[in-house]
C-alpha cells in the first residue's frame, strides 16, 4: 500500500516539475524575443500588426514578441560602383560603354556613395532601393554623358559632367521618393574604348597641346611687334601731319603772292605781264643769254641783251 501510493505522488510532482521547466523555457524564449538594440550606425524599423514605425535611437528597446517585429537598417555612407567590378577592378562595358554627342564612343567608370535617411520608405517603399538608385544612376550618367562631346568626357568638362549627373539623380530620387539620399558621384576613370582609339585620341592631345604652344608662340611675338609697330605707325602720322601743315603753309603762301601778283596787275597789267613773262624765262632758260633783235629787214637796229633789260625792270619796279 505504501508503495503503491508513493508511485503517484512522485509522478504529481514530476510533471509539476516538467510543468515549470517548460513555463520558465517559455518565459526565457519570450524575454529573449522582447529586446533588440540598434547601434549608432543603424536605424530600426518596429511594425505593429503592419503599422511601421521609424526607431532612431541606439540602445536596448522593447517590444511585444510575436506582434512586433523589427527591421534593422544600415545608415551610414555606403557605395557601389558602375562600370567596372570593385573586387576584380574588372571593366564591365555593358555598363561603361557610352556614346558622346559627337558620335565617339568612351569607356566611363563611376563610384555611387549614398545613404539611407527615411527607414521605413527605404523597406516598404521598394524591395531594393540600392538596384532603384543604380538604375537611375546609369540613366542619369547616359542621358547627360550624351550632351558632351568626346573630348569633354575624357578631359576638361568631367567636373561638370558630374555636377550634371548629381542634380539629375537628386532630382529623380525626390520623385521615386524610396528614403534614399545620394551623398556624392565620381567619375573613376574615362578612357576610349579600343587601344587603337586611344593613340589616335593621344595624338589628338598631343596636336592640340601644339596648337596652344603655337598660338602662345604667336601672341608673344604679336606682343613683341606691336609696340614696335605702332611706334612706327605714330611716326608716320606725325611725319604725314607735318607733310601735310608744311603743304598748307606752302598752298597759303603761294596764295599770298598770287593774290600780291594780281593786286599789282590790276595797277599796271602790261608791265606785269612783261615781267612774270621775263621771269618765267629766267627760270627756264637759266643759262642762255636772250637778245631782242629789232630791224627793218636789212639791218640790225637795237640788240637789247634779256638780263639787262630784266634788271634794269626789277630796279623800276623796287623803286
Amino acid at each position: 500500500m505504501e508503495t503503491a501510493d508513493f508511485t503517484p505522488r512522485k509522478k504529481g510532482l514530476f510533471k509539476k516539475i516538467l510543468f515549470a521547466v517548460l513555463i520558465l523555457f517559455i518565459c526565457l524564449i519570450l524575454a529573449s524575443g522582447s529586446f533588440y538594440s540598434i547601434s549608432e550606425q543603424q536605424q530600426a524599423v518596429l511594425t505593429t500588426f503592419g503599422k511601421a514605425t521609424a526607431v532612431t535611437d541606439s540602445g536596448l528597446h522593447f517590444k511585444i514578441p510575436f506582434i512586433q517585429e523589427v527591421h534593422k537598417v544600415n545608415t551610414t555612407i555606403q557605395g557601389f560602383a558602375i562600370g567596372y567590378n570593385t573586387n576584380s577592378n574588372d571593366s564591365e562595358e555593358a555598363e561603361s560603354l557610352m556614346i558622346t554627342s559627337d558620335y565617339n564612343f568612351v569607356n566611363v567608370d563611376f563610384f555611387i556613395e549614398y545613404r539611407i535617411t527615411e527607414p521605413v520608405k527605404a523597406i516598404y517603399a521598394s524591395e531594393n532601393p540600392e538596384l532603384i538608385l543604380k538604375n537611375i544612376a546609369q540613366s542619369c550618367i547616359r542621358g547627360v554623358i550624351a550632351n558632351y562631346d568626346v573630348d569633354s568626357v575624357l578631359t576638361t568638362g568631367k567636373t561638370e559632367i558630374q555636377s550634371a549627373i548629381r542634380e539629375k539623380i537628386i532630382n529623380q530620387l525626390s520623385i521615386h521618393d524610396i528614403g534614399v539620399q545620394l551623398v556624392n558621384i565620381t567619375i573613376q576613370d574615362s578612357e576610349p574604348p579600343t587601344a587603337e582609339v586611344m593613340e589616335a585620341f593621344k595624338a589628338v592631345e598631343t596636336a592640340k597641346q601644339g596648337k596652344e604652344t603655337a598660338i602662345n608662340n604667336a601672341n608673344k611675338y604679336r606682343n613683341e611687334q606691336l609696340p614696335e609697330a605702332e611706334a612706327k605707325v605714330d611716326k608716320i602720322l606725325k611725319d604725314a601731319e607735318a607733310t601735310k601743315q608744311q603743304r598748307i603753309n606752302e598752298a597759303n603762301g603761294q596764295v599770298a603772292r598770287f593774290n600780291a601778283m594780281y593786286d599789282e596787275y590790276i595797277k599796271n597789267p602790261a608791265v606785269t605781264r612783261h615781267r612774270m613773262f621775263y621771269e618765267a624765262m629766267e627760270e627756264i632758260l637759266p643759262q642762255m643769254k636772250i637778245i631782242i633783235n629789232g630791224n627793218d629787214g636789212n639791218t640790225i637796229q637795237t640788240i637789247l641783251p634779256l638780263d639787262s633789260f630784266t634788271q634794269n625792270s626789277s630796279s623800276e619796279s623796287a623803286e
